[in-house]
């Protein structure tokens, strides 16, 4: 019994400890608590309350300006979907149509008829002379002999020799040699490509006076 009695202090006194200690870990990890609480609060109100930066943020770099941007306002660019006006039917209608200048078409002489053809002879001369029509002989016109035909007729004479052709105008009479019918001017046989034989067979056609 006595010995007992004298635990009982002891053990009162270590349970008095036991839950001082429980006490003081509860305070202290309240406080921790209460700290860290107040630090974030206190944090986030500092980030509200702390003053803004004004340094405005650096520009991208521009590039330069081409010559023609320089002093001189510039179009307004189309829409890149803008398309080409086309003109309606009824304008394209009321525009007049340009003609074309149409150049008139040359009349053709018409033929002359022909009134009797024949063949023979044709020889050339050139002295200068009277002629029986009473006008002066020139070599260079393109004239002609003949024994009946009316003065100032048309004669076309053809070298049957080579084709070739020319129209002469009766002006004398002759010639008076064998053969021949015709007399031509030296222009004239020069026209045929006779002068050289000084005779050559002509194909003669006697055309109407126009």
């Amino acid at each position: 019994m006595g010995s007992a009695g004298k635990h009982r202090p002891k053990n009162r006194l270590r349970t008095i400890l036991i839950a001082s200690g429980v006490a003081v870990a509860f305070v202290a990890a309240g406080a921790i608590v209460l700290l860290g609480g107040d630090g974030s609060a206190g944090s986030a109100r500092a980030a509200q309350t702390a003053p803004r930066s004004t340094t405005p943020l650096a520009d991208p770099p521009r590039t330069v300006p081409e010559r023609a941007d320089r002093g001189r306002p510039r179009a307004p660019e189309p829409p890149s979907d803008a398309r080409p006006e086309v003109p309606s039917q009824a304008e394209t209608v009321a525009k007049p149509k340009t003609e074309k200048a149409v150049k008139p078409k040359r009349k053709q002489a018409p033929k002359p008829r022909v009134l009797r053809t024949g063949s023979c002879e044709a020889s050339f001369y050139w002295e200068g002379q009277m002629t029986a029509s009473g006008e002066r002989f020139d070599p260079d016109e393109l004239t002609a002999a003949h024994k009946t035909l009316p003065m100032g007729s048309k004669v076309r004479v053809t070298n049957k020799n080579n084709g070739r052709s020319v129209t002469v105008r009766i002006n004398d009479r002759g010639p008076y040699a064998g053969g021949r019918c015709l007399d031509l001017s030296k222009a004239a046989m020069t026209k045929v490509g006779g002068t050289g034989s000084g005779v050559i067979p002509v194909r003669y056609q006697v055309l109407a006076r126009t």
